[in-house]
């Protein structure tokens, strides 16, 4: 039983984290752009960061949009590419 159990909780864990990444192209990571630069290209395009992070082969941001809306975003490390975009 308890076996049963814990293969329960370990796919409902892998489940859920299969929601909160994005599925990412991976590059290289020699041709990921660096991550300063890529904070500068993103805050270009209009976002105010407040956390910048590399999630899997994605870059991720928290932050906000160019309206002022919450922004959770996940870029291609190579181009900068939206993969994943949720915003509030």
């Amino acid at each position: 039983m308890k076996l049963i159990t814990l293969f329960a909780v370990a796919t409902i864990a892998a489940s859920s984290l299969s929601f909160a990444s994005a599925d990412c192209p991976k590059n290289p990571k020699a041709e990921w752009l660096k991550p300063a630069d890529a904070q500068a290209k993103i805050e270009a395009m209009g976002y105010k960061i407040k956390k910048f992070k590399t999630s899997g082969e994605c870059y991720e941001i928290y932050g906000h949009n160019k309206e002022g809306k919450k922004a959770e975003v996940y870029f291609d490390t190579k181009t900068l590419a939206i993969v994943k975009s949720e915003i509030d």
